[in-house]
């Protein structure tokens, strides 16, 4: 426990029965961004969010709303400033939208009606990221009600988008950006290390989309008559994805790769002291007996998932089994998922990437290749006052030192929104675990490290009010 916080850790522990009962409030509000029969739901989900800000102690909360762009979900905004003009500003960040359920029939109990099991707490938005908005709640209102103020200035942000890629998110900037300015930004939407082991993410992966369509046929053809001579569109899609990767599962796309950063040898060495379980790892992912891991070998399975970039095939628009005909496919869509590395100049990597499936097409199949959203890796160095303070709120909160973390998922948030602050030092955390399974089936968060994520945020702000002449020395 760090000195002088007693009053404040014993407030909020008090209060863990109101953070679990808004917990199971909000995820039971469907709010799931992709489909647009639910954007009641994520209009709720927004009014239920300032709810809980207000009940945090924050002013000035309102829901944030684009007039150009009335079909952007809201996003939510608070703030409290009573620490003074020198006192250092600190943006929390989390979002209220959610995935949507994926197979409902998969799921142990409903993917809306929270349950407890082992310690656990289930339902779709529980780890990913409801939680996360109500470590900033608890953390906020310990402080407000045990001391009637915060050691730093606090701005919050709740935003509706970030499951669908932060479409909006340069017009929410244009329109918001200065009254969210701030000296650092916290963002609790990642994945501890271990359950009671947290870390704090220095590196995400880029992302992009990629859909392509060949064609073969001006229209389906009856398999018996035709087959034998005349190519279908699905054998030619199958063929092609094939050369997407190597014999070991690692991408084959000449030139995709060229400019990934190599890490460095601290980079390196902080990857070897993270000891990979691979039986757990396999256990996590759901992984069948059997069944290898793909990459590189000569990288390690955290460089491969972190450090390395992916190409994967997510969907294809083909006919049902249910509902097939002894027929030649005319047309096959696929889409394309593209995890990107740090180093990589995502415009390059796709022109390589598209340059190959033409050149790949097989039996001289029509080809269109249509490039969606996409962002550039994330890194920042683990160092510096803000990440000290991390690393003391999280030993106090967790009873041991976080790990320094790379994560191979994508968060469009945070490189837009630290360029905008003049490189403002994001600390990105989470409540998360290994098997919080967040996007699948039986989404989770383990309830114990929810309390801890909670104290952690406290801590932080101890933490960060005692750095202030650092973290404010750039200030214009």
């Amino acid at each position: 426990m760090p000195d002088g916080l007693h009053d404040v850790a014993a407030t909020l522990a008090e209060q863990l029965p109101d953070t679990r009962r808004w917990l199971e409030q909000l995820v039971r509000i469907p709010s799931i961004s992709a489909l647009p029969d639910h954007a009641d739901d994520v209009e709720a989900s927004a009014l239920a969010t300032a709810d809980l800000l207000r009940e945090a102690g924050l002013q000035d909360v309102e829901v944030l709303r684009l007039p150009e762009a009335p079909q952007a979900a809201p996003a939510v905004t608070g703030a409290w400033l009573g620490a003074g003009e020198q006192a250092p500003t600190v943006l929390f960040y989390a979002h209220h939208d959610v995935q949507p359920v994926g197979t409902a029939a998969r799921w142990s109990s409903p993917p809306f009606t929270p349950t407890e099991r082992d310690g656990r707490l289930y339902a779709r938005g529980a780890a990913d990221d409801k939680a996360g908005i109500l470590a900033h709640v608890a953390a906020i209102r310990a402080w407000l009600t045990a001391r009637g103020s915060l050691p730093v200035n606090v701005k919050v942000v709740i935003e509706g988008e970030e499951e669908i890629g932060s479409p909006h998110l340069a017009a929410l900037l244009a329109a918001h950006g200065p009254r969210l300015r701030a000296e650092v930004i916290v963002l609790t939407d990642l994945v501890n290390w271990q359950v009671g082991w947290p870390g704090i993410t220095y590196a995400l992966r880029g992302m992009a989309d990629v859909t392509v369509t060949l064609r073969t046929l001006r229209q389906p053809v009856h398999s018996g008559m035709w087959g034998g001579a005349v190519p279908d569109a699905l054998t030619a899609m199958v063929r092609l994805l094939a050369t997407l990767h190597d014999e070991h599962g690692a991408v084959a796309v000449p030139g995709f790769a060229d400019d990934v950063r190599v890490p460095s040898s601290p980079e390196r060495a902080r990857l070897a002291a993270l000891e990979v379980d691979e039986e757990a790892l396999r256990h996590d992912a759901g992984l069948l007996d059997g069944v290898r891991l793909v990459g590189d070998p000569d990288h390690g399975v955290l460089e491969r998932l972190w450090m390395q970039p992916t190409i994967t095939p997510t969907a294809m628009d083909v006919t049902p089994v249910a509902q097939a005909s002894n027929t030649l496919l005319a047309q096959v869509r696929a889409r394309l998922s593209c995890r990107l590395a740090p180093g990589q100049d995502p415009q390059r990597a796709l022109g390589a990437l598209r340059a190959h499936l033409h050149a790949a097409a097989p039996f001289g199949a029509e080809i269109e290749v249509a490039l969606g959203q996409h962002n550039a890796a994330w890194t920042m160095e683990p160092s510096g006052p803000a990440w000290d303070a991390a690393v003391a709120a999280m030993t106090a909160g967790y009873g041991r030192e976080p790990a320094a973390l790379g994560c191979g998922g994508s968060i469009p948030f945070v490189e837009p929104f630290s360029a905008a602050f003049d490189g403002a030092p994001c600390l990105l955390v989470g409540i998360e675990d290994p098997a919080s399974n967040a996007h699948g089936e039986d989404e989770s968060v383990h309830l114990e490290d929810l309390t801890r994520a909670c104290l952690t945020e406290a801590f932080l702000l101890a933490e960060l009010g005692q750095r202030a002449e650092e973290l404010t020395a750039g200030r214009p």
